[in-house]
């Protein structure tokens, strides 16, 4: 049986989520909702099967549509989530899942509440090569993490209605917290604006996880070589995961610094001084890495949490947490 999906937002992002939801088994597009006129041009142009409207109460009155998808302004998401919630519908919402930690609680409950699935388009959860990641933490491959940097750096898109950590962030913060599996119990962000007062084009999360591990953010759309790159640095190897890489999307380093005791025998050792650091050069190894198009596995992943009644990895409560960082950080 099909499950039937409205969607809102035909813009800059909306065409790629009913690209796939049209291509996802046992879904069908029931609509696509915009308020501009051009752009529900382009839908009926691209897909010419599905009913367009202007009016989002078109798509909340259908009975048969049992979800929506939302891919409009972070400043709409908690409005529209609302709605569509209220009427009965399970949500996907693309990221961050609202502009501030109270609505984000109150779309938590609501979903609750009326017992709809909220899933939070945190897309790089659904990317082979981030969950490469995390079996290679999970297997202890790496020995004990130390810290994780990661960098998401471009020329634009330059945005106006968030800053740059809003807009780039949200991706970094999900994976992390999809790493860790932790919530960080230290958060400090600091930014700079240059193009448009008050509206950070840089900006840079510090995190520290109960664990001990450290974690750093830098996001800008104010550089000229696109680069979305985390590194993992643990005590017996290291990892770069180059999104932007054709091939050689995740690299596992053989290398380290090794701390060994010098003094032979049996006596403790009561200082720091008494070790000797050895740098450690090893084997470099890429991974051989299944790559499916992340957002049809995400889509893929909503349908099946509808059909199966069961909550997503990306649920309400990882967007609730990635907007309190956000929040957070902003402070």
């Amino acid at each position: 049986m099909n499950t039937k999906i409205a969607h809102f937002g035909f813009g800059y992002w909306g065409p790629n989520l009913v690209r796939n939801f049209a291509a996802t088994p046992d879904c069908k597009m029931n609509w696509i909702i915009d308020q501009d006129e051009s752009n529900l041009q382009r839908a009926r142009e691209r897909f010419p099967a599905i009913p367009t409207s202007t009016n989002i109460q078109d798509a909340i009155d259908d009975d048969e549509v049992r979800a929506v998808s939302i891919a409009t302004p972070a400043a709409t998401h908690y409005q529209l989530a609302k709605l569509a919630l209220e009427g009965g519908k399970h949500v996907f919402i693309e990221k961050p899942l609202c502009s501030n930690v109270q609505e984000a609680e109150e779309l938590v409950e609501i979903a609750h509440k009326h017992s709809r699935i909220l899933f939070v388009g945190h897309v790089f959860i659904y990317n082979n090569a981030v969950r490469e990641l995390k079996r290679l933490i999970d297997a202890q491959e790496l020995g004990e993490i130390y810290c994780i940097h990661s960098q998401r750096l471009s020329l634009g898109r330059v945005r106006s209605d968030v800053d740059a950590l809003w807009n780039l962030a949200p991706h970094d913060i999900s994976i992390l917290l999809y790493l860790t599996g932790e919530y960080p119990t230290h958060v400090r962000g600091y930014g700079h604006s240059f193009l448009q007062e008050g509206i950070n084009d840089i900006g840079f999360i510090d995190l520290k996880f109960p664990s001990g591990i450290a974690a750093n953010i830098h996001c800008s759309w104010l550089h000229p070589k696109k680069t979305r790159e985390m590194t993992i640095v643990g005590s017996k190897k290291m990892v770069v995961y180059n999104d932007v890489s054709p091939d050689a999307k995740i690299s596992v380093y053989d290398r380290g610094i090794d701390k060994k005791n010098p003094i032979r025998g049996l006596e403790p050792i009561e200082s720091f001084a008494q070790f000797q650091l050895i740098k450690r050069m090893g084997n470099l190894t890429v991974p051989n890495i299944e790559f499916p198009e992340p957002l049809s596995v995400q889509t893929n992943e909503f349908v099946r949490c509808i059909q199966q009644n069961r909550q997503p990895s990306t649920d309400g409560k990882m967007g609730l947490e990635v907007v309190r960082i956000l929040q957070q950080a902003s402070k």
